[in-house]
């Protein structure tokens, strides 16, 4: 081999070694929190990262591991059986126990496990911090139209089925404030005062944690509820949120 060519490649090496050591000293510098890394362990209880709405959705390829993440979250929950025929098999649910703050929906519902694992952070870091800034209270319970529904999209009969087929979806609807008053998606969506203010916080800082969130925005079909959902779309697939 020519002289000029191991100096070359002795260049490479010595680029490549430079450009390695930079690299780990300025992660050692400015070492980025657990949640904004793909490869460490997601905890529902942490603030959301870059990564916490993947890890989440990616929680649906284990159910033993999203009801750990659960559990671990201290959030009270029962595992649901298995149900629905082949199109619509729901395989990992649980179902929210009632009366606790940490999630409070009405009625009582049965979700995919991601689902309950997104909206667990979204009600503790974006839904009640809002509430406090924009309305001066607390929200008391998180109101929706439910969550599993055997059906395709936009209730066609052909077509892609939709995520509420195996309960991977919710629709909210309004919310329930400490202080009695009520926020509809239907009817305050559109004000420019407190409550829409609100919804459109919501909606907006739902975004990272859900694959999925379709508002009044989108169309005429969600005027009055924010469709969330956790629709796997590959670890680097694409979310949607309008």
């Amino acid at each position: 081999m020519a002289v000029s060519t191991v100096l070359r490649w002795l260049r490479r090496v010595v680029v490549l070694a430079f450009c390695v050591a930079i690299g780990l000293v300025l992660f050692a510098l400015f070492r980025p929190p657990p949640q904004d890394l793909p490869w460490t362990p997601l905890r529902l209880d942490q603030p959301a990262g870059l990564f916490t709405g993947r890890k989440i959705v990616a929680l649906g390829r284990d159910a033993t591991a999203c009801r750990a993440a659960l559990k671990d979250a201290g959030l009270r929950f029962t595992p649901v059986e298995p149900r629905g025929p082949a199109a619509c098999r729901v395989e990992n649910s649980v179902r929210i126990a009632p009366r606790q703050d940490m999630l409070t929906l009405a009625p009582v519902v049965a979700t995919a496990c991601p689902v309950a694992a997104g909206l667990l952070v979204w009600q503790a870091q974006v839904v009640q911090p809002a509430a406090q800034r924009l309305l001066g209270t607390t929200v008391a319970r998180i109101e929706h139209f439910g969550s599993y529904s055997c059906r395709r999209m936009y209730g066609r009969s052909e077509g892609s089925w939709s995520e509420h087929a195996t309960g991977n979806a919710i629709d909210i609807s309004g919310f329930v404030l400490a202080d009695g008053r009520r926020v509809s998606v239907l009817r305050d969506w559109s004000k420019d005062d407190p409550r829409g203010r609100f919804l459109h916080a919501v909606r907006d800082g739902g975004c990272p944690l859900f694959a999925t969130i379709l508002s009044p925005d989108y169309n005429a079909a969600h005027r009055d509820h924010l469709h969330l959902d956790q629709a796997d779309r590959g670890d680097m697939g694409w979310r949607a949120c309008r």
